[in-house]
């Protein structure tokens, strides 16, 4: 049975206390008291924290915040949530609070009493704006200014007055007009332009009932083409009528010939050299863009516990994502004990057998998980038993259980990344290695440097050299290198280039980390002897083991006997986590170097995407760097991509 460990949460979990006590706990799980699973470690830990460790704890936190949009939320000393907010860059958010320029009573009040703060990443600004706002309703957090009902939503709605219905918005759903509602809108300022723009395409009225009643003669409105004057029979109610159906075709969606006619402008007034118009219809498709963004955090219905699952370098991480009514109510990270040798799906399997049967009395009508079980079947039959009503496990799942999906698999990827980087968990592997080490050197291993070698077939060879210390990674000192003057594909003239660049001019570590086996390490010590530095450092060699699996890989040096190290030691999984690192840094490099090369586009490499739909792609979005920022679903959205073409286009722009 897998043990379940300690998480980052994100909703109260303090009913789960007394079914979840593990010993396992990590040390980065005692940081998160509001989860309660390892609870007495845990608040042992807070006890005994000085503020200075604390501060200490929060700034390493902060530095392994992504910079990518999402809600953090500040937790007090006995895991009380005190405030929720969201953010485009999570990163640069969180780390303006601890600003010494805060003067702001309230702020400063705030940060004092912050203990943790637990992050949820989304793919958009928006989509944290709409979970930001369920967060703040489920807990009510003290920091966060409280609304009452539906009143932070922004809905636009179509009156029910005939013949002649007003077209407006306002908060509140119903509360004070009949008629039809849409929404909720992701902002003030993108519904009072799409009312405008609605206002300028089919002319409904804005003007409230006793303004309307009491005309005799058109208004302004109508001498600007924004209003048909119905309000002096200038229309009649069955052309208005049509104009009223062609906006509730809009607000659902249904606007393609709405877009292709704003295309069409943009590109005739381009071509005519009337560029300010053109910039014009521009920002019209970018607002229509934004504003009919459908939110996977809130405009569905359903009920589930998405489930996805992430391993690397001797760690796992299960995230479980929690919808009801068709919100997303937040989620929380797992980082369980289980063998990483292990097939992926069976760590999974046995991670949702001890969580539905030892710690979550609340089973949904839906289990959504990221990789098929192999005993799927069997478990969906005990679960249904035990909790006494049906449940259906599914993998394969489109639409916004796809993104929910998503969601969760981003999440659970961030969360093993911060905590392979997680700063009582480092000092315990850097403490593991020195005592492997031990009986090859007495040096003690602070910094360490890695070198890995990436190119396709020969092409756009660039090396990497990535940085690590007790604090995690220096990316302030990670460097890229591009080889020159070799042969296509020879890995070893290649490394020994950037070693030599790299050591004429820098100090050596104190343990150099080489990617490959006894031919590296020999191009490595040769670099190192014609500097006459040998000496001066540690340097080992990681080649993959038997099947080049990973967890099986063999260290070699230059004095000793090669080493095999188990497979749940905490020495290997730091060495293989730097390794990995630098493997990524030098493939991305790669990549973006060989893309500029093969095309001035990257649009242009990627399979399926011709002139048209290219073209189409720059149009819909008003250039690159408004298609940079688009998620998935949205790049799906524009006509002739659909969602697998997205979903390529999103991983080559992004990965």
């Amino acid at each position: 049975m897998v043990k379940v460990l300690k998480s980052n949460t994100d909703s109260d979990t303090s009913s789960e206390v007394k079914s979840a006590t593990s010993k396992g706990a990590s040390a980065n799980d005692s940081m998160s008291a509001n989860d309660n699973m390892g609870a007495d470690n845990s608040k042992n830990t807070v006890e005994v924290e000085s503020k200075d460790d604390r501060k200490a704890r929060l700034k390493h936190l902060i530095k392994r915040l992504p910079n990518l949009p999402g809600v953090y939320k500040m937790l007090g000393k006995n895991g009380d949530i005190l405030y929720v907010g969201k953010a485009k860059s999570l990163k640069s958010r969180v780390n303006s609070y601890f600003a010494k320029t805060i003067d702001h009573p309230k702020t400063r009040a705030l940060v004092a009493r912050i203990h943790n703060i637990e992050t949820i990443i989304t793919r958009s600004e928006t989509e944290a704006l709409l979970l930001e706002q369920n967060l703040i309703k489920e807990y009510r957090s003290p920091y966060n200014v409280l609304l009452r009902d539906d009143k932070s939503y922004l809905y636009v709605f179509i009156s029910a007055d005939k013949p002649y219905p007003r077209l407006a918005y306002g908060r509140g759903k119903g509360n004070h007009q009949k008629g039809r509602f849409f929404g909720p809108f992701p902002s003030a300022h993108a519904a009072k332009e799409t009312l405008v723009l609605m206002q300028k395409m089919f002319q409904m009225r804005q003007c409230t009932n006793t303004f309307f009643k009491q005309r005799k003669r058109p208004c302004l409105e109508y001498q600007i083409k924004r209003c048909r004057a119905p309000c002096v029979g200038l229309v009649s109610p069955e052309e208005y009528l049509e104009d009223v159906n062609n906006t509730i075709r809009f607000l659902k969606g249904d606007s393609s010939d709405i877009h292709s006619a704003l295309i069409e402008k943009m590109e005739g007034a381009a071509e005519a050299l009337d560029f300010e118009k053109a910039v014009f219809y521009r920002d019209q498709l970018s607002m229509l863009r934004e504003v009919q963004a459908r939110q996977a955090v809130y405009t569905v219905q359903g009920e589930a516990d998405v489930i996805a699952i992430s391993s690397q370098a001797g760690m796992t991480t299960v995230n479980v994502l929690t919808v009801r009514g068709g919100r997303v109510l937040g989620g929380k990270n797992y980082f369980p004990d289980v063998d990483s040798s292990e097939p992926i799906a069976d760590n999974l399997s046995a991670f949702i057998t001890s969580f539905y049967f030892q710690v979550t009395d609340d089973l949904p009508s839906e289990i959504i998980l990221s990789h098929k079980l192999p005993d799927q079947q069997a478990i969906s039959e005990a679960l249904t038993t035990h909790f006494g009503s049906k449940v259906t496990i599914k993998t394969n799942v489109r639409e916004h259980r796809a993104e929910w999906l998503d969601l969760a698999t981003l999440n659970a990827s961030n969360a093993l990344k911060t905590k392979l980087g997680d700063y009582l968990e480092l000092h315990a592997r850097f403490n593991a290695l020195k005592d492997v080490l031990a009986d090859v050197t007495d040096r003690a291993i602070d910094r360490i440097e890695c070198f890995d070698i990436s190119h396709t077939m020969g092409e756009a060879t660039i090396g990497s050299c990535v940085v690590f210390d007790q604090g995690g990674a220096r990316r302030r000192d990670y460097r890229q290198y591009a080889i020159h003057d070799i042969v296509g594909g020879d890995d070893y003239a290649a490394m020994q280039q950037v070693l030599t660049r790299r050591y004429k001019k820098q100090p050596l570590p104190d343990l150099l980390l080489i990617d490959g086996g006894k031919g590296q390490m020999s191009i490595a010590k040769e670099v190192l002897t014609e500097l006459a530095i040998l000496g001066d450092t540690l340097l080992i060699g990681v080649a993959k083991g038997e099947g080049r699996k990973a967890g099986l890989e063999v260290l070699h040096f230059l004095d000793h006997e090669p080493l095999d190290l188990p497979m749940d030691s905490k020495a290997l999984h730091l060495l293989m986590h730097i390794r990995d690192e630098a493997h990524r840094f030098a493939i991305t490099a790669h990549r973006k170097k060989r893309d500029k090369r093969r095309s001035s586009s990257v649009l242009e490499v990627i399979p399926g995407l011709g002139e048209k739909r290219r073209r189409d792609l720059l149009n819909h979005f008003g250039g690159m760097q408004q298609l940079l920022g688009a998620s998935q679903q949205e790049l799906a959205g524009v006509n002739g991509i659909g969602p697998v073409l997205a979903k390529t286009i999103y991983k080559v722009l992004h990965e």
